[in-house]
């Protein structure tokens, strides 16, 4: 399966989904395009330069939460890939829904939009972001088949960071890096999910700051920090760097 690009979806609940639009427009420098879909629920978040990679979706009451769509040239072929690497098949339709094998729900769709990234957002006092990351939480028993599976199924090489952590080489045109974490045994939960990480380099607490007035909430900070939107969307403010996406020396294994 050849990755032509990949879209990350932001999947707010209705009675959230304006202020959450409105957030991520703002941090990301984006406009909305206009509402599409049988009731309006999808719209693209349009940057000033470069290809759209982020979507919005307002759903019903569920929490909100972000899933992938991978854009592919043949997406009947692609899906047979998947299932063969251990996907299953939730829903066929001009696309196709699928399963991985720890539970995260993603979509196959035919390729129709370029390659070209977005430059990093500027912000107040000059501090600069991009939104770059899908970070994948999988429950410890599942983390070594669903690094398996994502590693074959875009076709990029595993690097692993310690026991916690692995991520796949994105190549140079693609928006999005994925990652995947191990979740402690606290967790509790059951299938995979997903954020989003926003490298943001040394420009983090001007950063939080920026998040915070715009409704954003701080969970925790470590040497990232965890966020909730105002949609109640988890996400984090990483120290990676928005251009080339690497970390600190200090903060490497």
């Amino acid at each position: 399966m050849l990755v032509r690009w990949m879209t990350a979806f932001l999947d707010l609940p209705a009675h959230d989904h304006a202020a959450g639009t409105a957030f991520w427009c703002a941090v990301t420098g984006s406009t909305p395009s206009p509402a599409r879909g049988d009731d309006g629920e999808f719209a693209t978040l349009l940057p000033p330069d470069g290809d759209a990679y982020l979507k919005v979706q307002r759903v019903g009451e569920g929490p909100a939460r972000v899933h992938l769509d991978v854009h592919v040239d043949d997406v009947t072929a692609a899906a047979a890939d998947l299932v063969a690497l251990g996907a299953e098949v939730v829903r066929v339709a001009s696309y196709v829904v699928l399963r991985s094998p720890a539970g995260l729900v993603f979509c196959l769709v035919s390729h129709r939009t370029g390659g070209v990234r977005p430059a990093p957002q500027v912000g107040p006092r000059g501090a600069r972001s991009r939104v770059d990351q899908l970070c994948v939480d999988v429950p410890a028993p599942a983390f070594a088949a669903e690094c398996a599976f994502w590693s074959a199924a875009t076709g990029w090489d595993l690097r692993t960071s310690g026991a916690e952590f692995a991520s796949l080489v994105r190549p140079a045109d693609q928006p999005l890096r994925i990652l995947l974490q191990r979740l402690g045994p606290d967790d509790g939960a059951t299938s995979a999910r997903a954020h989003l990480d926003v490298a943001c380099g040394a420009d983090g607490d001007a950063l939080v700051a920026q998040h915070e007035t715009l409704g954003a909430r701080v969970i925790r900070r470590p040497f990232w920090t965890t966020l909730v939107d105002p949609a109640g969307l988890p996400y984090c403010l990483t120290p990676r760097d928005p251009d080339t996406g690497l970390l600190p020396a200090r903060y490497r294994r």
